[in-house]
């Protein structure tokens, strides 16, 4: 979309910034917050931030918006290099082993290193897909620094048909993690958790009987089975049968066994054992239908697992 150069009329007046330009422009708001966190927004003779979309607009304000590609035309970097394993692959769809530290998708056409740009590279048809734009083909993410499986579909009815098994709770999610002190055998957790904070983004525990939080709540649930006992901590078996943002992490820190190497919601570094650089978390396995993909643990996992044994 070329620059523009935005008049707020009377009928305007009042409204949110973001809501301004999203009326305007034909975008969601969360592309209105995309534009202000770039700095793609002018008023006033200055630059606009992601913090200012709710400033409320006076009428015969006038607001600059610079050229721009909407998010949904954007297309991803095809970049086969570094080669990531593929550990299972069918019909429109491929199951990838995030290394932790690769971001599922870029945040920016030129940005490399993704897996989105390598199954681009594999799959050209992917661009589109899902979501589409710098998203094309995700079904799912992990964080930055977990590891594990992922699934990218490659063909829009491959990419429904997940979509629709995650939302629903069909796919079977299992993790393994090295937990930091002590948990029974096995056991469930049933929170109700929140996004307190975004980027950096952190989850909190809600108490049923907060009614300022009630309404925005999720109600999470897993269960877990411990595997190993280690010195000071215990690798355990994690199935999710919810997703929410940072669900484990939190839930676990919650029963008072945060993941080693968590340095939000756990222990510094200093009382924590394990010496981990990262949070101990990693998707061993994804399973829905035909679909299976089991990927082993990784090197800095094996490494802390060591350490804790002494």
């Amino acid at each position: 979309m070329q620059a523009e150069t935005l008049e707020v009329d009377a009928d305007a007046a009042g409204a949110r910034l973001d809501a301004f330009l999203a009326r305007r422009l034909g975008l969601s708001r969360s592309e209105t917050r995309w534009l202000l966190a770039r700095g793609a927004v002018r008023m006033d003779g200055r630059v606009r931030e992601a913090g200012d979309k709710g400033l409320r607009l006076a009428a015969g304000a006038r607001v600059e918006v610079a050229a721009f590609t909407r998010r949904g035309e954007r297309r991803i970097a095809p970049r086969a290099e570094p080669a990531l394993p593929v550990l299972a692959r069918g019909p429109g769809w491929l199951a990838l082993d995030k290394p932790a530290g690769v971001p599922v998708h870029p945040h920016e056409e030129e940005e490399t290193g993704t897996l989105a740009n390598f199954v681009a590279a594999l799959h050209p048809e992917v661009q589109g897909v899902g979501e589409g734009g710098l998203r094309s083909g995700v079904v799912h993410r992990l964080d930055l620094d977990t590891s594990g499986v992922v699934l990218f579909a490659t063909q829009p009815a491959a990419w429904s048909r997940l979509r629709q098994a995650f939302r629903r709770h069909r796919v079977a999610k299992r993790y393994r993690a090295i937990a930091l002190g002590s948990l029974p055998d096995e056991g469930s957790a049933e929170l109700g958790l929140v996004v307190a904070q975004h980027r950096p983004a952190r989850v909190r525990v809600v108490d049923p009987g907060d009614p300022a939080a009630s309404g925005s709540a999720r109600r999470t649930r897993l269960r877990w089975r411990v595997r190993e006992r280690l010195a000071g901590a215990c690798l355990v078996e994690v199935d999710l049968e919810t997703g929410f943002l940072h669900q484990i992490r939190v839930s676990l820190a919650h029963l008072g066994a945060p993941l080693a190497g968590d340095r939000v919601y756990g222990p510094g570094a200093e009382r924590d054992p394990s010496g981990a650089a990262r949070q101990m978390l990693h998707a061993a396995r994804v399973a829905f239908e035909e679909i299976c993909a089991e990927s082993p643990d990784p090197p800095d996992l094996r490494a802390a697992l060591d350490r804790l044994r002494g």
